[in-house]
């Protein structure tokens, strides 16, 4: 089975918590309804390293201008500073591309604030760290604005900076990566610590184990 690619977008002064919980979940195939399907790939501004807010180096798989829709399953955008400051909108102007093209696209912390300024929020469902945030970008959705730990409308899911397992369950269920008992049980073992979640994901493996 030939995998399908989530890429995710790396900048100086990522985030690391904001997208640690999805990425590794995602590459990890243990409770996955086909395992194997999916792994992850860094895309830059270049092929330069960057640095994240965690102080780790990345070297990025390729540079955001060889990034295409048609080869992607879901471009999943980080916070960082740079998003603030419209260092960043070549990324925005990407997820509009993946948009367009009905690729799912999720965004977390100050990318969401690059959406809003690249209009990709105006007419969809959303949140963010807090409606003022977005406001600030200019942009025409504030009506739309939902306020939620992660909101998915239309192939785009946008999260709180304070929801990295929500947002990983947004992600989780846009790629139908887990079954939706499996997924329930992933959310509330990781996000509560909830020993019900961990019964749920042994008795997947389980049954996978005697298929």
């Amino acid at each position: 089975m030939e995998s399908k690619i989530v890429h995710i977008a790396v900048y100086d002064t990522l985030a690391d918590w904001e997208v640690g919980a999805a990425i590794a979940h995602i590459n990890n195939g243990n409770w996955h309804r086909d395992p194997g399907t999916y792994r992850t790939r860094t895309v830059g501004p270049d092929t330069e390293p960057v640095t994240t807010m965690g102080g780790m180096r990345i070297l990025p798989d390729l540079a955001l201008a060889d990034l295409s829709p048609a080869d992607s399953a879901m471009l999943i955008l980080p916070g960082a500073d740079g998003w603030d400051r419209g260092d960043l909108d070549a990324f925005a102007g990407k997820a509009r591309e993946f948009a367009a093209a009905g690729v799912p696209v999720a965004a977390i912390c100050g990318a969401t604030f690059g959406l809003a300024r690249a209009g990709l929020l105006d007419d969809r469902g959303h949140t963010s760290n807090i409606a003022e945030y977005l406001a600030a970008s200019g942009y025409a959705g504030g009506a739309r604005y939902i306020d939620e730990p992660a909101v998915t409308d239309r192939a785009v899911i946008t999260a709180n900076s304070t929801a990295p397992f929500e947002f990983a369950r947004e992600v989780f269920a846009a790629l139908d990566l887990y079954e939706p008992q499996v997924l329930d049980g992933w959310y509330r073992l990781f996000a509560h610590g909830d020993p019900a979640g961990y019964a749920a994901l042994a008795e997947y493996e389980a049954r996978q184990a005697t298929a």
